[in-house]
């Protein structure tokens, strides 16, 4: 397994498709791993060099504890991108994997070649982070992934597909509660929305109808007021877009990067 060292921990990546592709960074959301892109994956490897990494703290990446930032995440980005022989690449992020794109388009813009921001946000509601956070710290994870997964994935959905709600679930489950409440102080701190102007890569912003995480309404449209040249596309899918609506998500991240 390809681990690379970053700050303090070890992150798992994994790159697939062929060199001389243009290259494509996927990051998860929060309380998922790499695989939130797996029903993706045959399109995408077909035209992309995919580097898929698993955020510090999630799936095979090792957690670290205390509070953690979006620099600190979107470096862990960069250490990916090197250990993978990557300089510059399209950056795919869902919900945190959003937010840490933004942060590496403004902390190092000449690594990415454009941005795909995927049910996501510059601004999220401090106070309910700070009590996510210390609900997590105090209670562990079972205290929070009825709510989480009521955001995570639509009801119909969830009927048609009882086994990838089962699956999320158990993930969620299994993570360091330590490391998502350090990847949540992350979301509570992050600064973002007054510097969206800086971000020269005009994005792809993607928002899901069913998305009561990130609704278009005061998050997607803030990043399309801010952001020059970015364009929008509306998904039929919750918050992981990439599960409930994989072969459109795919389609415009094609007409996006390719």
């Amino acid at each position: 397994m390809p681990f690379v060292p970053s700050v303090g921990t070890r992150l798992y990546w994994k790159l697939e498709g062929e060199r001389g592709r243009p290259p494509l960074v996927l990051l998860n959301s929060i309380g998922t791993d790499m695989d939130l892109w797996a029903p993706m994956l045959p399109a995408l490897r077909r035209r992309f060099l995919v580097l898929r990494v698993d955020t510090r703290s999630h799936g095979a990446s090792d957690a670290t504890p205390g509070d953690y930032d979006m620099a600190l995440l979107a470096g862990d980005i960069g250490a990916a991108m090197d250990a993978a022989g990557i300089d510059r690449a399209g950056i795919a992020g869902v919900s945190l994997g959003g937010m840490i794109a933004m942060q590496m388009a403004l902390d190092a813009p000449e690594r990415v070649a454009g941005l795909a921001l995927v049910c996501t946000s510059a601004t999220m509601d401090r106070a309910a982070w700070r009590a996510r956070v210390e609900t997590v710290r105090a209670e562990g994870l079972g205290s929070i992934v009825d709510p989480v997964m009521g955001r995570f994935l639509s009801p119909a959905f969830c009927d048609a597909h009882p086994e990838v709600e089962a699956t999320i679930r158990r993930g969620l489950l299994a993570m360091d509660p330590a490391g998502y409440a350090g990847c949540g102080a992350a979301i509570r701190d992050m600064r973002l929305a007054d510097r969206l102007g800086a971000i020269a890569a005009p994005p792809l912003v993607v928002s899901g109808d069913r998305d009561v995480s990130t609704p278009f309404a005061g998050h997607g449209d803030h990043l399309l007021a801010q952001i020059a040249g970015a364009r929008h596309v509306a998904l039929d899918a919750a918050h992981l877009a990439p599960l409930e609506a994989p072969d459109a998500l795919a389609a415009a991240l094609i007409d996006t990067f390719a």
